[in-house]
């Protein structure tokens, strides 16, 4: 089930046209910036964008010159598990795992999911109540499963939000209990306050 979205929801995807593409980003960047959880974000993770995904590489300038901590994953293969690291500019982003553009390693620079204020998150597809298609890899889940007791012992959760094509939102992605979701998906088209149904 998951598996069939998640190819749909990329097609859907690979086929905005890149003039239709760059006129989306501008408009889904616009509504990030204007939102309070990013001006008010001092230490935001983002992902550095990939293939068709929404491009990440202009917000991460403007955190950057905003003098925001800028925060980026980059894949422990071995461990099967995300590491974030601190970067201070562009030029600190390498080719990676798969391919994938990631942060360089600096270990002072390390990170850790508690130190961050907003996630900035990517995905195949979403659904209004907040459910999120991975690339099936499970990365994510398992950095997000730390906050899955949320308030226990005084952690306190970060904000994720998506950023997404309206071709990315579908009716209904199955979930489960531990599944986390997202608290606002940010669309070409809208700003979605995920109902935690």
């Amino acid at each position: 089930m998951k598996k069939h979205l998640r190819e749909k929801a990329l097609k859907r995807r690979d086929r905005i046209t890149p003039e239709e593409k760059r006129g989306k980003e501008a408009a889904i960047r616009k509504r990030l910036y204007i939102s309070s959880d990013f001006r008010q974000a001092k230490d935001i993770l983002f992902y550095a964008s990939f293939r068709s995904e929404v491009d990440t590489l202009k917000s991460i300038a403007h955190a950057l010159k905003l003098k925001k901590n800028v925060v980026l994953p980059r894949v422990d293969s071995r461990k099967k598990i995300l590491r974030l690291f601190e970067i201070k500019d562009k030029s600190e982003i390498e080719t990676g795992y798969m391919g994938i553009p990631e942060p360089k390693i600096k270990k002072v620079r390390e990170k850790q999911l508690d130190d961050i204020a907003l996630v900035i998150v990517p995905g195949a597809g979403f659904d209004i109540t907040g459910n999120r298609l991975g690339y099936g890899a499970g990365y994510y889940d398992k950095l997000f499963s730390g906050i899955r007791g949320q308030g226990l012992g005084g952690s306190k959760k970060p904000v994720l939000i998506a950023l997404a094509f309206e071709e990315q939102i579908v009716a209904n992605i199955p979930s489960e209990k531990h599944d986390v979701k997202m608290d606002k998906i940010i669309t070409d088209k809208r700003t979605i306050a995920c109902k935690k149904l």
